[in-house]
């Protein structure tokens, strides 16, 4: 008996995705509730997990884009783990790009090929997919000469292909005393001269799902609003000294460290409470006003950028924050977060600093009308009471859709934060 491996319902805006790779090896045996395969949508990557045990057949590849509700493997569930706890091929290809040596008793003879490649262990091999050992197959190429770009460095099949037209388009007998062939205007225009034979200068690859969604809902911002960005600075010398005095209380209390962000997420609920209208959003030719606080937090990845939503922050302690913010952090960096963790959200706030940015323009999250940008804390001289003096200063930039939001609102609500985090006890007594 088999069961059919399903690409589930995620969300009514998703209708398909890229199989952007198999956790496990064609002919494997799996467990229930083992992960099996990766989904890359225009919204989220999202892991599948194996419904029965037994083994794998795959009736897609990777890198296809499948619909939702598609069958994209069977497991057959008469199977035992111990009749195919490998893959059904264990015997390489006569072309198999990775050869394995001679044992110590087998002289290679003459007609057995010999090749310059490394040999690779079989733990290595795993790391290819039935799609990429073929073509490597074909190419003869050393996968060891191959840069990859896929997840934690894999090879994908774009790699092995891109590989392929470096060796073809500069093909030079170097044995040969005649002079080196002249470049064709395709070979000269992409740079693919290197000192490397295998690996052009440069690579081209379709965007992913996540990326080309980001990249069309920036557009759309910047095409469908009125964008206009206010700066001010903020002096961060109350918040390191409140953080450092209580640092280890608050440690041993919650279990994790009091961060700058918990205290910039509960200002910018303290300046929306003050000027709620910033916290509105436009809808074809109405206003909504929100009479809620969820905070959307920007999470770098290695595959874009993603935005999950803090629910309810005006209920939420500093450590409430900050642990979501972790958990939220761990979830991204896994691939496991979800659409619903991103759905929704008043206001968004995004940290540059941590990459050194002094000063950006932050562009909305729409349909949202505002976004907060923090930037890198730098030690700078500033006047206090006719002295110059040092202090730990941060650029603020509030980026709001002027449509909907005058200059007085949002210039206010920005004070609002520069008040809030300059004498945090406003946050404790909500003024």
């Amino acid at each position: 008996m088999s069961t059919d491996v399903i690409i589930p319902a995620l969300g009514e805006s998703i209708a398909s995705g890229i199989l952007s790779s198999w956790k496990v090896q064609e002919g494997s045996f799996v467990e229930i509730d083992q992960p099996i395969y990766e989904l890359e949508t225009d919204k989220i990557t999202q892991e599948g997990l194996a419904e029965v045990s037994g083994t794998i057949s795959f009736l897609v590849k990777e890198g296809e884009e499948v619909e939702i509700g598609a069958t994209i493997a069977k497991i057959d569930e008469s199977a035992h783990q111990t009749e195919s706890s490998g893959p059904k091929e264990d015997i390489p290809e006569p072309a198999s790009p990775v050869e394995i040596s001679p044992s110590a008793n087998e002289e290679p003879t003459p007609s057995k090929k010999s090749s310059h490649l490394p040999a690779v262990s079989e733990e290595t091999e795993v790391k290819y997919s039935p799609a990429v050992r073929k073509l490597l197959a074909e190419s003869k190429l050393d996968p060891s000469l191959i840069v990859g770009t896929g997840k934690d460095g894999r090879i994908t099949k774009a790699d092995v292909i891109l590989a392929q037209q470096g060796n073809t388009e500069i093909d030079v007998d170097l044995s040969s005393p005649s002079p080196a062939p002249s470049l064709t205007p395709q070979a000269e225009s992409s740079g693919l001269l290197s000192g490397n034979p295998t690996q052009a200068r440069s690579t081209r690859r379709p965007l992913s799902p996540i990326r080309k969604r980001i990249a069309q809902r920036l557009v759309e911002a910047q095409q469908t609003a009125a964008i206009l960005s206010t700066f001010n600075e903020v002096d961060l010398s109350a918040v390191m000294a409140l953080r450092k005095a209580h640092q280890d209380a608050f440690v041993k209390g919650n279990g994790i460290k009091l961060g700058f962000m918990s205290f910039f997420v509960k200002a910018v609920v303290h300046a929306l409470k003050a000027v709620p209208a910033v916290n509105v959003r436009l809808e074809g030719n109405e206003l909504i006003e929100n009479n809620y606080f969820d905070i959307s937090v920007a999470v770098g990845t290695e595959k874009g950028l993603v935005v999950p939503v803090l629910r309810d922050c005006d209920q939420m302690s500093f450590a409430e924050i900050e642990q979501s913010i972790l958990n939220y952090a761990e979830k991204a960096r896994n691939g496991t977060i979800s659409l619903e963790d991103m759905q929704g959200g008043c206001f968004t706030i995004t940290n540059g600093g941590i990459y050194g940015s002094l000063l950006s323009t932050p562009i909305i999250n729409p349909p949202q009308s505002g976004i907060l940008g923090m930037h890198a804390i730098q030690e700078r001289p500033v006047a206090r009471n006719g002295e110059i003096v040092i202090r730990p200063m941060m650029y603020l930039a509030h980026s709001y859709d002027h449509r909907v939001i005058d200059g007085k609102e949002a210039v206010t609500f920005l004070v609002k934060i520069k008040e809030a985090i300059e004498e945090p006890a406003r946050l404790a007594l909500g003024i």
